[in-house]
């Protein structure tokens, strides 16, 4: 079994999407499918330093890059086009068994369906969070006229459509595809080794006293993820103590309205903002902190949750998180509606009462253990394109 998973951009500055994207692609490597990816060298504003056009070994899997077309606008470059990656598709898709496609409403996704029906490839498409209905009603009137002209056409062909939770199929069907859908959810690919008294060391590092309390929001900055709504919050609570991490980077005019955001809800002298962290600084962030917190307005399904979660730190999510019913039906930690008053009352229980979400630490870190690993669901994805290369009904995952 050969398949080629492809995907606009693998750059870690793409948020949980690309990392996702790899952890799936090494869990299925790890099954023994053979496995290709295919490209751009997107990196935001920038490039990757990477080979083009040929065939390299990136994070030990086969990986083609293609060039991204470069203009000084920035929706252009967003939109990653790549002829040269037209030109390979078109010359060797046939030598691929099925065709993974990632994402939708950009340049690499929407030739590589094309080029998939064109040829007769049977392909499967994993939209990550992209036909949400959030999502959608962002740049509504473009989304909506590709969405009718063109990807319909693509995603109407797709053998299947995968979708990472029910609030997402939720959405997507009432699109009224012509294409099957199922919900199989990320996983992770191994949890971080635990850190001898990564409280304390946290702490120390961080240079704040030994028993504060400290919420860390670890994600790309952007404003999808509702810092705008987790900040003020965290304001109205300045009479208790803790401190706050914000780990991740966006563009140098995001940070700066989050730098001024925190000065008027008043919690700048209590909030460090670390940047883009992985590795070992990632790690003691997530087992050092008390409580993870992501407030987005949409989260296809939150990785960096599920992170947190398997080493013990109980989480504060919002609605609009996808992982969202599972922490509040399992008891992993608190889920607030989007809205700043009643993430504050929610932040307020956590602080009132720490001790109870300890015990939601531990309860999340074996639950996330049992359900949420590769090992468990890269066999099922591996079920999924068996169908798809034989053309037969996708396997229900209930």
């Amino acid at each position: 079994m050969r398949i080629l998973h492809i995907i606009p951009s693998i750059s870690q500055g793409r948020g949980g999407t690309s990392r996702a994207f790899l952890d799936m692609v090494r869990a299925l490597q790890s099954c023994g499918i053979d496995v290709e990816i295919a490209t751009t060298n997107d990196d935001g504003d920038k490039l990757l330093n990477v080979p083009l056009r040929e065939c390299i070994l990136y994070n030990r899997i086969p990986t083609y890059f293609f060039p991204r077309f470069s203009p000084p606008v920035a929706a252009l470059r967003e939109f990653t086009v790549s002829g040269a990656f037209t030109t390979w598709l078109l010359q060797n898709i046939t030598r691929y068994d099925a065709i993974h496609v990632h994402t939708i409403f950009s340049y690499i996704p929407t030739v590589a369906m094309a080029i998939a029906r064109l040829r007769g490839i049977p392909y499967l498409t994993t939209p990550h969070g992209m036909l949400c209905e959030w999502s959608l009603q962002q740049k509504t009137q473009k989304k909506q006229a590709y969405l009718k002209l063109i990807e319909r056409s693509n995603l109407d062909g797709s053998q299947s459509i995968h979708l990472t939770c029910q609030q997402e199929q939720d959405d997507v069907r009432r699109l009224n595809f012509k294409s099957p859908t199922f919900v199989l959810p990320l996983a992770l690919t191994d949890t971080p080794s635990p850190i001898p008294n990564a409280a304390n060391l946290l702490r120390q590092k961080l240079n704040c006293p030994l028993d504060e309390p400290i919420i860390l929001f670890l994600s790309r900055l952007h404003y999808v993820k509702g810092l705008d709504y987790l900040i003020p919050a965290l304001g109205k609570l300045t009479h208790r103590q803790f401190t706050f991490v914000i780990a991740g980077s966006g563009t140098p005019e995001y940070e700066a309205e989050i730098q001024s955001l925190l000065r008027l809800s008043g919690i700048e002298d209590r909030t460090y903002m670390v940047g883009f962290v992985e590795g070992e600084q990632k790690n003691l962030l997530i087992q050092g902190a008390n409580l993870f917190a992501l407030t987005s307005h949409l989260e296809s399904f939150g990785l960096a949750v599920l992170e947190a979660l398997a080493v013990g730190t109980p989480a504060i999510v919002t609605t609009g998180v996808a992982l969202a019913t599972i922490v509040r039906d399992n008891d992993l930690g608190y889920v607030s509606d989007l809205d700043i008053d009643a993430i504050a009352t929610t932040l307020d229980r956590y602080l009132t009462d720490p001790e109870q979400a300890k015990v939601m630490g531990d309860r999340a870190r074996q639950f996330v253990l049992d359900n949420y690993t590769w090992d468990y669901i890269a066999p099922n994805l591996i079920r999924v394109y068996q169908s798809t290369i034989d053309r037969q009904p996708i396997p229900s995952f209930t």
